[in-house]
């Protein structure tokens, strides 16, 4: 068996477990051949150079859609999923008027606003890449799959586990090459890929809220604290 099917049928075996599939390569265990036809793995020329800068790059994605996204330029679009309507109508103009292709999470709020009205998106999940995850963005999730890119480290049906997310957020971050935040929260989702991106060294670019607007406080600490502003 070929290092690449190797790969292939240790993230089919370990439901896309990364440590386990880690402990895996390193102890060069047996495991029966599996295939999938709908993933590429870390030794294929697609795999996005962004993740080999990653301290834990993935070794199989699974995907539906269409790869040549991966080649072109992208910025990813986070924040909050129950955003107020302000980071709402910016999320909508800056997912229309860019040119690039938006990454973001398919996730409630921000996230399926992005998709939604963006050109092109790629929409990395954090459950098997045959499981919808929130139902509510069903038909999101086929429009992606006809006309953009799904990704996730997940197989099948594996379920929505919070674990999932946050390490999710690490790919959004590195395929981004600024990462825009419309709306962030203290102790949200947001700030694992914020994280993220700060060990890469992405720009991070953060919408602007009035000072008297609660739903912005976090963003405008952002912004004191030196993230550039989204204009």
């Amino acid at each position: 068996m070929d290092s690449r099917k190797r790969l292939i049928s240790y993230a089919l075996k370990y439901n896309g477990n990364y440590n386990a599939i880690k402990k895996a390569i390193e102890l060069s265990e047996k495991v029966e051949e599996k295939d999938y036809s709908n993933c590429i793995t870390i030794f294929d020329d697609i795999y996005p150079n962004e993740f080999l800068q990653l301290k834990s790059p993935p070794f199989v994605l699974f995907y539906k859609g269409n790869l040549e996204l991966l080649k072109e330029d992208k910025i990813a679009i986070v924040g909050s999923r129950k955003p107020c309507e302000y980071s709402i109508e910016a999320t909508k103009y800056i997912a229309t008027n860019r040119k690039e292709v938006i990454v973001s999470g398919l996730a409630k709020g921000i996230d399926g606003v992005a998709h939604c009205y963006a050109s092109k998106s790629i929409g990395v999940i954090g459950c098997g890449i045959d499981y919808i995850y929130p139902f509510e963005n069903y038909y999101l999730y086929k429009r992606l799959e006809k006309d953009g890119l799904i990704l996730s480290e997940y197989p099948h049906t594996v379920k929505p586990f919070p674990s999932n997310f946050p390490f999710r957020n690490r790919l959004i971050a590195a395929l981004g090459k600024e990462i825009l935040i419309m709306e962030a929260h203290e102790k949200s989702g947001t700030l694992t890929t914020i994280n993220e991106a700060l060990e890469l060294g992405k720009e991070i670019k953060v919408l602007p809220f009035n000072i008297f607007d609660k739903c912005g406080k976090y963003n405008n600490e952002l912004i004191y604290e030196g993230a550039t502003i989204i204009n």
